[in-house]
C-alpha cells in the first residue's frame, strides 16, 4: 500500500469512530471499533474493518445498520477529509480479535495441562 492509501486510511479511521460514536443514531449500530482500514492505491476504494462486542445477533444487526449507513458516513467523511474523491466504503467483520482469543485460550488450554 503506497504512503498516501495508508495516510488516507488512517483518517478515514479516526474520522469513521467520531462519526459513529457522535452522529450516527441508528439503534442497531452497538459497541463498534473500527480495527483497520485498507485503501486501494488508486484511493477509489476502502475496506474498513470492525469488531463489535455483543452476540453473534448484535454483530449481525451492526452490519446491518452501518451497511444502511454508508452513504451518510460517505457524505459526512466528504465533508471533514481534503479529498477531491471519497473512496466507495466495504465494512467487514475483523475475526482477528477472536482468532487471538481463541489460540491464547488453546495454548493455556495445553499449558495447563502440563
Amino acid at each position: 500500500m503506497s504512503q498516501r492509501a495508508t495516510k488516507l486510511g488512517e483518517a478515514i479511521k479516526i474520522e469513521i469512530n467520531d462519526i459513529i460514536q457522535k452522529r450516527l443514531k441508528d439503534p442497531r449500530v452497538g459497541f463498534l471499533t473500527i480495527t483497520s482500514v485498507d485503501v486501494t492505491s488508486d484511493l477509489r476504494e476502502s475496506t474498513i474493518f470492525f469488531t463489535v462486542y455483543g452476540s453473534e445477533q448484535e454483530k449481525k444487526d451492526t452490519l446491518t445498520g452501518v451497511e444502511k449507513a454508508k452513504g451518510f458516513i460517505r457524505s459526512e467523511l466528504g465533508k471533514r477529509l481534503k479529498v477531491r474523491h471519497v473512496p466507495e466504503l466495504y465494512f467487514k467483520f475483523d475475526y482477528s480479535l477472536e482468532y487471538g482469543n481463541k489460540i491464547d485460550k488453546l495454548l493455556k488450554d495445553i499449558h495447563d495441562e502440563r
